[in-house]
C-alpha cells in the first residue's frame, strides 16, 4: 500500500518529533539566556522566573516545563561550563604533559562562564547561602562529577592510592582556582592563568616526589 510522505510523517512521527524536540530544546536555551541577561541588569538574588517569562513573551508554565526552579537554570549555565571543558582537544593534547593538560582542560570551564562572571559568583553564593542547604548535597556532587569529567578530559588514567591524591589535589586546585577567577579582572583572565599555571607546577613537583617515574605509573 502505497503511503505518502505525510503519511509517513504522521505515522512514524519521527521528523515531527525531530522537529518538537529541537523547539524545546531552543526554548530551553532561550530561557537560560534570557535568565543570565536579565541577572545581569538586576542580579541573580532579584531575579524571578515570571520575569524571564515575561522577558520572552511566554507563559510561566512553559518556564517550568523546562525548569523547576531557578537553581535548575543556574545547573543548566554550568552545564554549558563541562560541555565547554569536554569538547574536542587540540591537536597533539595527548603528548602534552598532564600539567599542561590539566590546565586547559581546567581553563575552559573558566572561560566558558567568564562572559557572566559576576553573575556566576552570585549564583555560587545563593547555592551556598546558609538557609539553603538543600542546595549543598548536590553542589558537592557537582563538584566531584566536574573533577571526575576533568580527569576524563585531561586524560589522568592514575587508579589506586594515586588517584585518590590527584582527585583531592584536584578539587582543591580547582575551588582555589576559582576563587582567584571570581575577582580577576584582568584581559583574558591572566590572573587566573598564572595562577592555575603555578599551583599545577607546585602539585607537578609535588606528584613526582610521592610517584618518581622510576617508580612507575602503578606503584
Amino acid at each position: 500500500m502505497f503511503i505518502g510522505s505525510a503519511g509517513l510523517t504522521a505515522a512514524g512521527g519521527s521528523p515531527i518529533m525531530a522537529a518538537d524536540m529541537a523547539r524545546k530544546a531552543k526554548l530551553e536555551e532561550r530561557i537560560a539566556d534570557a535568565a543570565i541577561d536579565l541577572a545581569e541588569e538586576i542580579g541573580w538574588g532579584s531575579l524571578r522566573l515570571r520575569l524571564v517569562a515575561e522577558r520572552l513573551g511566554v507563559p510561566l508554565s512553559d518556564v517550568l516545563a523546562h525548569y523547576r526552579d531557578l537553581d535548575a537554570v543556574a545547573d543548566a549555565w554550568f552545564g554549558r561550563a563541562w560541555k565547554a571543558m569536554l569538547a574536542a582537544p587540540p591537536k597533539g593534547f595527548a603528548a602534552l604533559p598532564a600539567a599542561e593538560r590539566i590546565h586547559i582542560v581546567m581553563m575552559r570551564w573558566f572561560d566558558a562562564l567568564e562572559p557572566h562572571r559576576r553573575v556566576t559568583g552570585e549564583m555560587l553564593a545563593a547555592k551556598a547561602h546558609p538557609p539553603h542547604p538543600h542546595h549543598w548535597a548536590p553542589m558537592i556532587f557537582n563538584l566531584s562529577r566536574t573533577i571526575q569529567w576533568l580527569r576524563e578530559a585531561a586524560i589522568l588514567d592514575a587508579g589506586g592510592r594515586r588517584r585518590q591524591v590527584e582527585e583531592i589535589g584536584l578539587s582543591a586546585l580547582f575551588l582555589a582556582t576559582l576563587r582567584c577567577w571570581l575577582g580577576d579582572g584582568t584581559p583574558d583572565q591572566e590572573r587566573t592563568r598564572a595562577f592555575l599555571a603555578r599551583r599545577l607546577d607546585r602539585a607537578d613537583r609535588l606528584m613526582a616526589r610521592l610517584w618518581p617515574p622510576e617508580a612507575g605509573e602503578g606503584a
